[in-house]
């Protein structure tokens, strides 16, 4: 396959991660916490996350392969660790699963800053986005972070993600 289809494949799953990410968020407070319908949006996401760890290291291999690997390692933990940690921890869990997503994006964020395959403007704010999660989520973690900020330091992720992915369903990658 090429590596328009495997950005296509991940435009795709960009979306669908973002939207089965909303859905759990929602279904896994209250009650609805333990239901299947939230069991089944976590399941959707960690495939989600493993699917793009695996596409977006195709994507970018070319350009630095030992970057792309780490990204696809951070990435691939973030789609099965956070189970893991689940069992221990459902707050710890969820903020060590969004870290390493956090360090993975910022690999592949660089990657495609420096391979310039997607606009730079639009790889820019993918790293930036990535790097203040890296920051902010262990000070979240460690309880130096809270209140609303700890849900506007996404918005600039979401915003990110919701562009490549209209980006690469539409041109794959440059």
């Amino acid at each position: 396959m090429s590596r328009t289809a495997y950005a296509r494949i991940a435009g795709f799953t960009l979306l669908f991660y973002i939207v089965v990410g909303l859905t759990g968020m929602a279904l896994s407070s209250g009650a609805n916490a333990h239901s299947a319908a939230a069991r089944l949006a976590t399941v959707g996401q960690q495939a989600s996350a493993l699917t793009l760890a695996v596409t977006l290291y195709l994507i970018t291999r070319r350009e630095n392969d030992v970057v792309a690997a780490t990204g696809l390692v951070f990435r691939s933990i973030e789609g099965v660790g956070g189970q893991v940690a689940g069992l221990l921890n459902v707050a710890w869990s969820i903020g060590l699963s969004a870290t390493f997503f956090a360090a993975g994006s910022t690999c592949f964020s660089y990657l495609l800053l420096r391979g310039r395959m997607i606009p730079s403007a639009l790889a820019w704010l993918g790293v930036v986005a990535s790097v203040l999660l890296v920051v902010c989520l262990p000070l979240q973690l460690g309880g130096l972070l809270t209140g609303p900020v700890t849900l506007i330091i996404w918005l600039p992720m979401l915003m990110f993600e919701v562009a490549v992915a209209m980006w690469f369903l539409a041109r794959g990658v440059l």
